[in-house]
């Protein structure tokens, strides 16, 4: 008897917690005139379908057929239900315009819990006061000045790498090699870091995080995001040491000033926690090898389709090439002179955007199109509308 009243309790908690959390669930979508679509499942909500188009290769998918479904006008907004959140999802240039416009005013930037999670330490300052300083400090790292120094660095690291990856191979899969490659520069120049070995071991953790930080943030053994947790604390741990070494050096006068992205961050940022440094150098990494890394495979793929835009950038490059002493690595001026190169890079960027978008958290109740979109809901922005 008493086991049967035990199964019953523990029952009726379970089936109430759905109840609550259905009921929770539906609150979130109970306002008026809210945009049309679906809402999936209590927590889970349209999460998997939305990932799923993504490895698949096919992450605008899941937008393109809702935009059929909901909207006949090239300008939509519909909403699902992403990463545990209510979210309107904002098409067309006139959306983009709108949320770029109310920038701080009606929306902020936003990333899932997952991201959080995974890097805890992010959470304690705002994601407008972190962009801020990021952008201050990567703007005055990246300017052409500064980038020239690089120039020859990342010349001798591309050389080395087609030479071990690319040649003597009938074919290659592109997008593992443009990942290596990039992230060996990211290293360099974000680190300083050339050891083969090392470089390869802070990649596969680095592999495993980007793969878990968009995924379903549930913590169980063997999940992406269980394993990106515990890759996440590897690197932090190794990068934090890194930050260590180099606060000693630069003390010490045995590291140059501003000579990578780590020394300028310890010259400008004031004094912060080595694992909050450490944060923000794993985003940039992991930003940016892998945006780099999928400019890098379409510009190869859309080469191959396209024959006489290949032979238009050989030309050019065969004809910089001939004003070049015999062995001279790459400079600057050479950079300059490729001018057709740069055009075909920049419309690849165009037609596949690296990023397919980016979320926004609405700060205050605003409408669009005419449809109310509340307080609180993540706003979905496409970079290419």
């Amino acid at each position: 008897m008493y086991m049967a009243i035990m199964i019953i309790l523990f029952l009726s908690s379970i089936l109430l917690s759905l109840l609550l959390l259905l009921r929770k669930h539906l609150s979130h979508f109970s306002y008026p005139n809210l945009p049309p679509g679906n809402t999936g499942l209590p927590l889970i909500g349209e999460s998997f379908s939305f990932l799923s188009a993504g490895r698949q290769g096919h992450p605008e998918k899941f937008i393109t057929d809702r935009v059929r479904r909901f909207s006949s006008s090239s300008s939509c907004v519909f909403k699902t239900h992403l990463f545990g959140s209510p979210t309107a999802v904002v098409t067309g240039a006139s959306g983009n315009k709108f949320l770029f416009t109310n920038e701080n005013k009606l929306v902020v930037s936003w990333w899932p819990d997952s991201v959080n999670k995974i890097f805890p330490s992010s959470m304690q300052t705002s994601s407008k006061e972190e962009a801020r300083k990021l952008r201050m400090l990567l703007s005055q790292f990246m300017k052409p000045e500064a980038l020239r120094r690089y120039v020859g660095v990342m010349d001798e690291i591309a050389q080395r790498h087609f030479e071990t990856e690319w040649a003597n191979q009938d074919q290659v899969i592109v997008f593992p090699l443009t990942k290596k490659f990039t992230f060996s520069i990211a290293c360099r120049s974000f680190l300083s870091m050339e050891d083969p070995a090392r470089v390869r071991q802070l990649e596969e953790q680095f592999n495993t995080v980007a793969v878990g930080i968009f995924s379903i943030p549930i913590d169980l053994p063997g999940t992406r995001f269980n394993r990106a947790i515990k890759a996440s604390r590897l690197l932090r741990k190794e990068v934090s040491a890194i930050v260590r070494q180099r606060k000693e050096e630069l003390k010490a006068g045995k590291a140059l000033e501003e000579h990578d992205i780590l020394s300028h961050m310890l010259m400008n940022i004031g004094e912060t926690k080595d694992e909050d440094l450490a944060d923000k150098i794993i985003g940039l990494l992991i930003g940016g090898h892998d945006t780099a890394s999928i400019v890098c495979t379409f510009v190869v793929n859309y080469l191959a389709e396209f024959p006489h835009v290949y032979q238009r950038v050989l030309q050019e490059q065969k004809e910089i090439l001939k004003e070049k002493k015999e062995k001279e690595g790459l400079r600057w001026e050479d950079i300059e002179k490729m001018r057709y190169s740069w055009n075909v890079a920049c419309e690849v960027m165009r037609i596949v955007p690296p990023l397919s978008g980016t979320f926004r958290e609405a700060i205050d109740h605003f409408s669009f199109k005419g449809f109310y979109i509340p307080k609180g809901w993540k706003v979905r922005l496409l970079q290419n509308p």
